[in-house]
C-alpha cells in the first residue's frame, strides 16, 4: 500500500539534539576538547563584560559559531544563522535546545571588535594547543615555518595614487573601470580605497599581480599541529621577518631546536637571525646562481634530510585554510580582521588533527 505524505502539525517533543547525533560522529570529538578549552577561559571572558544589564550572547557562543563556520565551509554568517535555524547538529554543538532560535547575524559584527580588543582568539588558540600539549602531541624542539599570500578582499581597481584626493565610491557602488596598461603602480605610490592595508604582490614572476595580505604560520614536526599564526602586510621580507616573531613568541626557556623552511628563508641575514637564537636553520638551499647560507655543517646531518621532508606537511595547513576554511579569497577588510579570521580558522584545523588523533571511543 502506497504510504501518503502528511501534513505535519505541533506535538510536544521530548528529545534533545544530543540524542540525534551519532555516539561515533567525529565532532563529538571536537566539541570536547572545545569545551574544556573554553572552560579554562571563562576567568578571562568574565572580564569582556560588565556586570549589570541584559544577557549578551555566550562568547563561547560565538568562538564555537566560528569553529563550524571554518569546518562546514561557510563563508557568511547571515548564512551560518540561517542554517543554524534548522540544522540540529549545529544546535548540538553550541549547547541549544532544538526550540532555541537561531541568534541574529549582527551579533559577530557586534561582538567581532570585543574579541579583538581582548585577543580572545588568540587565548583561544592558545588553549586548544595546550590541550594539545598535555596529550603529548606536540613537540617542543622541532618546527617548520612558511607563508603564503591571501587575496584580499579588494579589486585592484580600487587601487588609486596615494595623492588622489578623489573620494572613494558611495556605499554600494562600484570602482570605476580603469585601463591600467602601461601604467606602473608599486605600493609606494599606490593603495586601495577598499582596503588600504591590502598591497599589491603576486606570487611568481610573470603572473598576475593581485591585493594581498601575507599569512604565516608555525608548525610542529610531531603531527603537524599549528603553533602560532599570523596575518601581516605583504612585502619583500613579511615571510622571514613574522618566522622569527613566532619563533620568539613560542620559545620558552632557551634549549636547542630546529625550525625547517623552504628556499624562500635562504638568506644570509635569516639564516644569522636563527643561528643567533640558537636554532638550527633546517632551511632548504637555495642554489640558483646563487651560494647557499646553508652550508654542510647542517645539510649532512640526517636531521636535516628528515626536517625538509617533514616541512611540506605546513602546505596542507595551508591548503586547508583556503579550501575548507574559505580562505581562498579573504572576505574581511584591514589586518585585524582577518588575524580574528586566520586565528580561529587555525584552531578549527588543529581541533580536527587532535580529534583524529585521539583515541576513538569505546
Amino acid at each position: 500500500m502506497r504510504g501518503r505524505e502528511e501534513e505535519q502539525g505541533e506535538m510536544l517533543l521530548s528529545i534533545t539534539p544530543d540524542a540525534l547525533v551519532p555516539k561515533d560522529h567525529p565532532i563529538r570529538r571536537v566539541r570536547e576538547i572545545t569545551d574544556r578549552a573554553l572552560k579554562e577561559m571563562s576567568p578571562v571572558l568574565n572580564t569582556m563584560y560588565s556586570g549589570i544589564g541584559r544577557p549578551s550572547i555566550a562568547p563561547e557562543r560565538l568562538l564555537k559559531a566560528s569553529i563550524l563556520m571554518a569546518l562546514y565551509s561557510i563563508r557568511s554568517e547571515r548564512q551560518f544563522c540561517e542554517r543554524l535555524q534548522y540544522d540540529l547538529l549545529f544546535k548540538w554543538f553550541l549547547n541549544m535546545n532544538i526550540a532555541t532560535p537561531a541568534f541574529d547575524h549582527a551579533s559577530f559584527s557586534k561582538n567581532r571588535e570585543r574579541l579583538i580588543n581582548h585577543r580572545v582568539a588568540e587565548q583561544f588558540f592558545a588553549a586548544v594547543v595546550e590541550e594539545a600539549t598535555r596529550a603529548k602531541l606536540t613537540s617542543d624542539d622541532h618546527f617548520t615555518v612558511d607563508g603564503t599570500l591571501l587575496q584580499a578582499w579588494a579589486s585592484l581597481k580600487s587601487v588609486k595614487p596615494r595623492d588622489d584626493d578623489q573620494p572613494p565610491p558611495a556605499a554600494g557602488g562600484r570602482n570605476a573601470d580603469v585601463d591600467f596598461h602601461g601604467q606602473r603602480r608599486t605600493n609606494e605610490t599606490h593603495r586601495s580605497t577598499t582596503d588600504p592595508e591590502a598591497r599589491i604582490a603576486r606570487k611568481g614572476r610573470g603572473q598576475e599581480a593581485k591585493l594581498c595580505f601575507s599569512g604565516h604560520v608555525l608548525m610542529e614536526n610531531r603531527n603537524g599541529l599549528v603553533l602560532d599564526v599570523l596575518v601581516s602586510q605583504a612585502n619583500g621580507t613579511a615571510e622571514r621577518d613574522a618566522a622569527l616573531l613566532m619563533l620568539d613568541r613560542r620559545r620558552g626557556p632557551r634549549k636547542r631546536v630546529t625550525l625547517g623552511a623552504d628556499k624562500g628563508y635562504d638568506t644570509r641575514a635569516f639564516v644569522e637571525a636563527l643561528r643567533e637564537r640558537e636554532v638550527t636553520p633546517h632551511v632548504a638551499q637555495h642554489t640558483n646562481r646563487r651560494r647557499s647560507a646553508v652550508d654542510g655543517r647542517t645539510t649532512q646531518h640526517e636531521g636535516y634530510r628528515l626536517s625538509q621532508r617533514v616541512r611540506k606537511r605546513v602546505e596542507e595547513v595551508f591548503g586547508w585554510m583556503k579550501t575548507v576554511g574559505g580562505g581562498r579569497k579573504l572576505r574581511y577588510i584591514g589586518t585585524s580582521k582577518n588575524q580574528l579570521w586566520a586565528t580561529l580558522t587555525a584552531t578549527a584545523y588543529n581541533l580536527v588533527r587532535m580529534a583524529n588523533l585521539s583515541p576513538q571511543p569505546a
